[in-house]
């Protein structure tokens, strides 16, 4: 296990001969060209179909461009939630902090916070209380947004090197795990990382390893590879967030952080409100991907 300040790659797992051979149920996403979105789309495509009431994964949709995860929180929460996510930049690597009840993001211009993200979660006090597509009814002027990196942004990168992604080509959500590792906490937040989980053939992790580790803004380089109970997650095929994952012969588990780790830790901490988006339902912003490429 890797804990989760760390971005090394364990990469001596890439050799394990216990490599996983599955395959996950049957559960195919909305039709990407019934709905006219995909890997050519402009961010500005998709983020006007999802303002218009489309809602789906936005996983292999907008190649080159950068995908955000959400934290939307009343101010006076704010600033702690700020230093969890410093002290927590695998899981929370900012990309943006927006001003209280601004909701223009400088990361997607011409978009509304509110409603360009396909799907979102509003929460009180820890609970999970409404899932919609459109949050102007819940919105406060005191509401101050984080964008958040998502590791959607490297998978482009990984499959124009060769790298098979396969929840993208078997048209499903990524599937997301709650783990043991613990997050530093900071103020009123604390939590365990989410993270998200590919099957990589074994001849290829070292490659996802180094592709993703170009993108320390989007999580970066993996936080564990190979044994997922080396992390607390008792059975793999049964995600906490997400579809079921797709295995071939020969893959091995690969897991990064992610970010539904600050929705973890809404349901720890409990602050009175709080909205995010849904898992695997994100903003596609306007930022170049090579723009977080370091």
């Amino acid at each position: 296990m890797v804990d989760g300040d760390s971005a090394t790659c364990a990469i001596d797992a890439i050799d394990r001969t216990d490599a996983i051979d599955a395959t996950g149920a049957s559960h195919v996403a909305s039709d990407t060209k019934e709905e006219g979105l995909g890997a050519r789309s402009t961010p500005e495509q998709a983020r006007a179909a999802f303002r218009t009431g489309l809602v789906r994964p936005t996983c292999g949709i907008a190649r080159g461009y950068a995908q955000a995860n959400l934290m939307i929180l009343p101010k006076d929460q704010a600033f702690d939630f700020l230093l969890f996510a410093q002290r927590n930049p695998k899981p929370c690597p900012l990309l943006e902090v927006m001003e209280p009840g601004v909701v223009a993001p400088a990361t997607a211009p011409g978009a509304d916070i509110r409603t360009d993200v396909p799907l979102y979660r509003v929460w009180k006090h820890g609970e999970l209380v409404a899932e919609v597509p459109d949050i102007r009814d819940y919105w406060r002027s005191d509401l101050v947004t984080f964008v958040i990196g998502c590791s959607f942004t490297f998978e482009f990168p990984l499959m124009e090197a060769g790298v098979p992604v396969r929840h993208i080509a078997a048209g499903r959500n990524v599937p997301m795990y709650d783990t043991s590792i613990a997050c530093r906490p900071a103020g009123a937040f604390h939590s365990t990382m989410v993270v998200s989980m590919r099957g990589i053939p074994s001849t290829q992790v070292a490659d996802a390893c180094r592709i993703s580790g170009y993108y320390p803004s989007v999580h970066g380089a993996p936080v564990c590879v190979g044994d997922p109970a080396a992390i607390g997650i008792d059975d793999i095929m049964h995600p906490d967030y997400g579809d079921t994952p797709v295995f071939e012969t020969g893959d091995v588990p690969v897991f990064w952080a992610c970010g539904v780790t600050p929705q973890a830790a809404v349901m720890a901490s409990k602050p009175e409100f709080a909205i995010t988006h849904a898992p695997g339902h994100m903003l596609i912003t306007s930022k170049r991907d090579m723009e977080y490429m370091v």
